[in-house]
This record gives C-alpha cells, structure tokens and sequence, in this order.
C-alpha cells in the first residue's frame, strides 16, 4: 500500500497574509501611537533595486515623525489602504476567493501606544476584537503575528528598541494581553515576523538607532539576544495558561546555493546557512549551536546573557513558518565581504530583481523538515509586478504562472514526507511594499486603487488570478 500522498490533506489551510503597518492606515486613530514603520517614506528616484529599512539616525526619525504630506514627503504605511476602516468589505472579497485562512498582524503601538504604558489602549483592543469575530463569521480562521515591523516608536527613540533588555518586559506584557484578550479567537500565532532579516529591515525589526549606539553591530546582535529571549517567555505564558494555542516562529528563507563546485564555495554557502537558520535553531531546539559562537567569537561581538535567559530559551515553539520569494548564491568572496550572497542571476526575475526559483521552494521545504521535524506553514509566497489597470480589469497571466509553479512544487514536496500545513500567499490584496514603501510593487489578487503617493480612489478590483486562485482553494490544489 503506497503511503505517498496524492494530494493535499482534507485539512489544508489555504490562504493570504498581509500585515497592519502596510494596510490598515488610521495612523495615529483611536489613541494608536506612531511605530517604527511610521517613519519608512516613500522616495522615487532611488534605484529600486536597492530600497531598505537598514540603520536610521535619530535626527531623521525625528524629522520624519514630525513631516505630514503638507511637507511635501510622504509615508505610505500611515495611510495603507484604510484597511481599518474597509476590512469588513475587504474580508468578503478575501472569502469570496475561497480561502479558509488568514494572517494579519496585531499593531504593537495600537495595544500599547507606547511600548512602557501601564495599561493597554481598549479602542486598540476592540479594534481586534471586531477584526477577528469579522474574519469567523466569515469561516476563516486567523493566524496572527504578534510583532510584524510595528513596534511602538517611542521604544526606539527612549530605549533603542530591543538593544535595551527593559524591551523584553515590554514585548512579554504585550503579549500576555493579547493571548489572554484573544485565545479564544486566535490559536495559532507568530510572535515575529521574520525574525533572521536583520540585515535588510534592521530598524522596522529592531527600533535600534544607528547613531545612538557605540558599536551598531554589537547592538544588533544583542538585539536579536533579547528578542529570542522574549520569544521563550511568551511561549511559555502561553503553553502555562493556554495549552490549545500553537505558537509559532518564522524566518525569511531562500535556499542558498554555491556560486562555483569549488569546496571553498560550498563551504562558505554552508556557513551562510547556518546563520541564517540560526535563529530557527535556537527557537524550535531551544539553545546556542557551537557554529554560532564561533560565528560571534570572530567578529569580537560579545552577548549580554541575564541569568535566566539559557532557561528561557528552553520554551521552544510548536512550529516552523517561513515566507519564500528567491533563491540566492553564495561564494567565498561573497561570505567573507560580509554580502553574503548575491542573487541568482541566472533566472528569471520581477522588475525588482527577485529571481523566480519554484524548485528552491520543494528544495528548502525538504530541508527544513529534515532539519526540525515539525509542522511547517509557508506564511509568505509571491512576486511583486507592475499591473495595469484597464476598463476595470487587470489581466495577469504572469502572477497566475509564478504562483501555480510553486503550488506544484509545495505538491512534490508533500509527496516528499514533509508536513506541510498551510500556505498563506503574500499581499492577497494590494498592500504598501515592506522594503520600498510603494503602492505599485503589487502582490495582490485583488487590486487597489492607489499610486505610490496614496493617489486614487481606493477602489477594489479583481485581477484574472483572483478566479484562478479561488479554483484552487475551493478544489483543495486539486485544480492545479
């Protein structure tokens, strides 16, 4: 009797995922305070190619959280799409794709304005309350991430964000309100999104200010200390007091793949790797690996450990998540520059130069189950494109090419052994762009009506793929 799989299981989530700070808007609305992602402005004459949210200086912050459109700069993420004001119409339009599932995020700032407040805000609250009854009403079940690029501004700006040990207290009781406000709601959760993107969101993810630290990369580093050790703390509230909650963590993945067939290449590849999944190994196997202390030892970078901080790390999480975009290269040189990798240039790519690697996705699926044997959710998988919207329609054979090639290749990898529970593809409906602050990277199966300035009448249209994808979700994949 074969025990291969001819398909996927009967219980399959299938859905989308977006974040707060890139769609909800209402900045500042119902006593939300500014977060980190308030400050990403949008600038069109720098190569797109190369946008980031890496080191800010204080003084920009400051200026920027003091600029409004009336100075003639504009930051997207305040505005989104009024996600906030719109999600009972946009969830209708979510569900008539027929997906089963959806992940969002809660906005840290929205909760506790400030990060340190002794109270949380209860408009915040209810704001959620509202979003989630919405979204089971409707039969889809919420998968929600805890910290998602919205930390409260002024944590960075009094403490240098999670530098500051005083952040895992804050981001501990963050999260103890929202599992004991929302555990009958929600039961599975992310606490961060992404949390090995250090290097490319290192602001939006850390509130760490470049210029208010003696040594950036040392913070950084500690940084990531800290949040791994609040990460076991919250876990382990939430196993203590709500055993049906499945908590989960989630790292940015590509498949790293040597430049050349020389042993240095690939020994360098590997050791990329490692750290990457660095973070994926302490929090699912709940300890330092050796590789990384050799890793901290030769760059002289020093971690601060507390004195409960090994037990805490020990509070390991109940499953794998990741999002999925490219694939990358790596070779010696590229390592020990400190680049890391470079993009495979050998593919095909989207104007932003994201290559196009399906195979990568069956190959980093089977890699991971290998490595933790835990259940696994793809949380993000897409292309941004230029669309064009015409007589109400937009017409986008190549979003529907990209996303069946990976579903396919999810298939094969199911084939494989690997236990693999949902996929939530990125930016269902037309959302801000994390790393460039734009409108017009769009991911979306549903377009919205806005220019990269906030420009237009925010009305929703389906794209060709929103048929396409809602024949999947209702065969169950089998339509592939």
């Amino acid at each position: 009797m074969s025990k291969v799989p001819k398909g996927f299981p009967s219980n399959f989530l299938w859905g989308g995922a977006i974040a707060a700070n890139q769609l909800e808007g209402a900045y500042l609305e119902d006593g939300k305070g500014p977060s980190v992602a308030d400050v990403n402005e949008f600038v069109d004459n720098i190569d797109i190619k190369r946008k980031s949210n890496r080191g800010l200086t204080y003084d920009y912050i400051v200026e920027a959280i003091e600029s409004d459109k009336n100075d003639n700069r504009y930051f997207p993420k305040r505005w989104g799409i009024d996600f906030y004001h719109t999600y009972k119409e946009d969830l209708k339009l979510l569900k008539g794709m027929g997906i089963n599932t959806l992940r969002t995020s809660i906005s840290w700032a929205r909760i506790f304005p400030n990060g340190d407040d002794l109270e949380p805000n209860e408009a915040g609250l209810k704001f959620y309350d509202d979003l989630f009854d919405a979204c089971l009403e409707l039969g889809i079940e919420p998968m929600i991430t805890a910290s998602h690029y919205e930390m409260p501004l002024y944590l960075a700006l009094k403490y240098n964000g999670w530098e500051n040990r005083k952040t895992i207290e804050f981001f501990e009781k963050y999260c103890q309100t929202i599992f004991d406000r929302y555990h009958k709601k929600v039961k599975l959760w992310i606490l961060v999104n992404q949390i090995n993107l250090m290097h490319f969101e290192t602001f939006n993810h850390y509130g760490v200010i470049e210029d208010k630290t003696v040594k950036y990369d040392q913070a950084i580093y500690q940084a990531a200390h800290n949040e791994l050790v609040a990460c076991g703390r919250a876990t382990k509230y939430a196993h203590d007091n709500y055993p049906d909650l499945k908590i989960g963590m989630m790292i940015y993945n590509s498949p790293n793949y040597a430049k050349t067939t020389k042993p240095e290449d690939n020994l360098a590849c590997l050791k990329y790797r490692q750290s990457q999944l660095f973070y994926s190994d302490v929090l699912l196997r709940g300890y330092y690996p050796g590789y990384y202390n050799r890793f901290l030892e030769e760059r002289d970078i020093q971690i601060k450990f507390g004195e409960n901080d090994e037990t805490d790390l020990r509070n390991t999480a109940d499953f794998l998540s990741f999002s999925y975009y490219y694939s990358t290269v790596v070779s010696n040189e590229t390592y020990e520059s400190g680049e890391g990798f470079e993009i495979n240039r050998k593919l095909e790519a989207n104007p932003w130069g994201w290559s196009f690697d399906s195979v990568g996705l069956r190959y980093t699926l089977n890699e991971l189950y290998d490595r933790y044997q835990v259940p696994i959710y793809i949380t993000e998988n897409g292309s941004g494109f230029y669309d064009k919207l015409e007589d109400g329609k937009v017409h986008d054979p190549y979003r529907i090419d990209y996303y069946k090639s990976h579903l396919v290749a999810m298939k094969e990898a199911l084939k494989d052994g690997v236990d693999l529970r949902g996929y939530y593809a990125w930016g269902p409906i037309d959302i801000v762009s994390c790393s460039s602050s734009e409108m017009s990277k769009r991911y979306g199966f549903i377009y919205v009506d806005l220019d990269d300035y906030g420009n237009g009448s925010g009305k929703r249209y389906l794209k060709d793929s929103y048929q396409w994808y809602k024949k999947v979700c209702e065969s169950n994949g089998e339509s592939i």
